[in-house]
């Protein structure tokens, strides 16, 4: 794999090359020092094929019974957002409540944007914290570089958006990570040059390799924290595909590491009913959790693992565990986003920019409002790259700038 470090000074704005240098699978967690990076790799404690022990933390098991179950509705309406279909019911419910209280719902959103604001509008703000670090990349899939759609295996991204993200990756270490399983990310997005968290996490790979002997390519696989669940998460998705199979609309996608039951499609009168059938299923599975997205119910392993500790894990794979030169930059729309917009609050590096067109609570500094100002973000993140590498350029050949 690669180490990428590319760093501009905020002086000279220097771009030095990327240095590529061999490294194994790493262990998480991460080394608490940038120097600790080289010694895990081979130095003490590491020798060949060696690392630190991994100690996987299980979070409680689901606890079930009546009084569970409104809570689970209730989590389901509240990682949410109003299907399509709805809009006019949603526009006659604005219209009253605007009617009601004039101006409530603009000065909600107001003030929201005020801790929350545009990360277009603040790009300026943006690119000046990062001078002198190297930007890392983090993006969500789906409502982030993909719309929203009601069939999960048609939430295609656009030409323009891949050509951006391409483009983004030519500038800096770029990373998807996303609930749905990794070959399914990668047969959407189709770069081999990004790095891949699929499964919320659990399955990471990095960058094609090219085999000297057939030729073939494929992705390397880093990480795989929950590897021993595989057959259960198998059963599971065969259990629930029959038991749900009685509700219109409900899609249960086997994410290899996870299970995601889809109810956009779902009446929402029904919803209770779904709830129950994937309650039956699982009280069978002790080692098995939920967490909500928009509009799916995600089945997975016990083990404290998250988009967060897929941030963490890949920041110390490109060897910036705890250095003060790097700044990440994580884009996503979803609930399960918020584990690494937190982890980056925690660590006081880079950014989360949270896409969503309403109010809603966020651990990420700043906001977009749909997949189309992602894309717009992304551009003049690539455009500005380029400018302060031109600069760059001048200033080592003693060129001046023109003017």
């Amino acid at each position: 794999m690669t180490k990428q470090n590319v760093v501009m000074s905020e002086m000279g704005i220097a771009v030095a090359a990327a240095v590529p240098a061999s490294s194994p699978l790493l262990t998480y967690p991460p080394p608490r020092s940038c120097s600790a990076v080289a010694a895990g790799a081979g130095g003490a404690g590491g020798g060949a094929g060696g690392g630190v022990a991994m100690r996987k933390k299980y979070q409680a098991p689901l606890e079930f019974g009546p009084a569970k179950m409104n809570p689970w509705v209730e989590s389901m309406r509240a990682s949410s957002p109003t299907h399509a279909k709805a809009a006019a019911a949603l526009a006659e419910a604005a219209a009253a409540a605007e009617a009601a209280a004039p101006g409530a719902a603009k000065d909600e959103y107001a003030a929201w944007m005020v801790r929350h604001p545009s990360a277009l509008a603040k790009f300026d703000h943006i690119v000046k914290a990062s001078m002198g670090k190297q930007i890392v990349m983090f993006l969500d899939y789906d409502g982030t570089l993909s719309p929203i759609v009601d069939d999960p295996d048609s939430a295609f991204m656009s030409d323009q958006m891949r050509a951006a993200v391409s483009d983004v990756a030519k500038c800096f270490p770029t990373a998807i990570v996303s609930g749905r399983c990794t070959d399914k990310v990668i047969s959407f997005v189709r770069l081999a040059e990004l790095y891949y968290a699929g499964s919320h996490g659990m399955d990471i790979t990095g960058p094609v390799k090219v085999s000297k002997c057939t030729k073939a390519q494929a992705n390397e696989v880093l990480y795989q924290p929950a590897s021993e669940f595989l057959p259960m998460i198998d059963e599971v998705y065969e259990a629930l595909l029959e038991k749900t199979k009685s509700t219109p609309g409900a899609k249960v996608e086997n994410n290899k590491f996870c299970v995601s039951v889809h109810f956009r499609c779902v009446d929402e009168k029904r919803w209770s009913a779904l709830a129950e059938q994937v309650k039956s299923v699982l009280k069978e599975y002790p080692k098995l959790r939920i967490s909500h997205g928009r509009k799916v119910i995600e089945v997975r392993p016990t083990i404290k693992w998250d988009k967060g500790k897929a941030l963490e894990f890949l920041l110390n794979t490109l060897g910036y565990a705890d250095c003060s030169d790097v700044f990440p930059v994580y884009i996503g729309d979803d609930r399960t986003d918020e584990d690494a917009f937190k982890v980056l609050r925690d660590r006081g590096q880079g950014l989360g920019i949270l896409v969503s067109s309403h109010p809603k609570e966020t651990n990420a500094s700043y906001s977009l409002q749909e997949p189309a100002e992602v894309m717009d973000f992304l551009l003049r993140l690539v455009e500005w790259k380029c400018l302060v590498q031109g600069l760059a350029k001048r200033r080592y050949i003693g060129v001046p700038p023109q003017m």
